[in-house]
């Protein structure tokens, strides 16, 4: 039998779906306090005994919950509910969600899929820091261009099989890679 998702991110493993997925009736920012609500998990005598140093954690994950909210340039839509954000937006919420949570690993599927490509460039950046910050990232992507600029370590697969692996510049002459999804000149 599977984990629940919950038990899964005390783990240490965030995914994301094709489509951004939010809780549709919290306000902005309580979706991302949502990312950091995994990282203790509280109970009565944690409450009791350790009140004081709960209250400062708490003022902690205020400060940093508000600098993601910053960071993604969330601030005007703080309060308002996920339900009425862009799809852009809406991804951007993601990726503020993960870094509040800090996994050691990130699964993203199709991060750009719905996505104005003009916020591809902020979403690259907010892959590479969440690589920074020390998590690993696996990004399942068919946006080439993007995954050129973004990924350091490419694996290729074709019809579920590990076809190439390496720096995109090293696949993009791989002939079996060229075939599969970059076409070919001379056709």
């Amino acid at each position: 039998m599977g984990r629940r998702p919950d038990e899964i991110s005390r783990r240490g493993l965030i995914r994301t779906f094709q489509s951004p997925r939010e809780w549709r009736d919290l306000s902005v920012i309580d979706n991302v306090r949502v990312g950091r609500s995994d990282l203790q998990r509280e109970s009565l005598w944690r409450s009791i005994l350790f009140a004081r140093s709960l209250r400062r954690q708490e003022a902690l994950d205020t400060v940093e919950v508000n600098q993601l909210m910053a960071h993604y340039r969330l601030d005007g839509v703080r309060n308002n509910r996920a339900v009425g954000l862009s799809g852009g937006q809406k991804r951007l919420l993601e990726f503020a969600r993960i870094a509040a949570a800090k996994p050691r690993l990130t699964i993203l599927d199709e991060p750009m899929g719905g996505v104005n490509p003009v916020l591809g460039e902020r979403i690259g950046n907010a892959i590479r820091e969440l690589k920074n910050a020390g998590s690993t990232v696996v990004v399942v992507e068919h946006n080439l261009p993007f995954i050129e600029k973004t990924c350091d370590e490419v694996v290729v697969m074709d019809l579920g099989t590990v076809i190439a692996q390496g720096p995109f510049e090293e696949l993009r002459n791989n002939e079996r890679v060229v075939d599969a999804y970059l076409g070919n000149d001379d056709e």
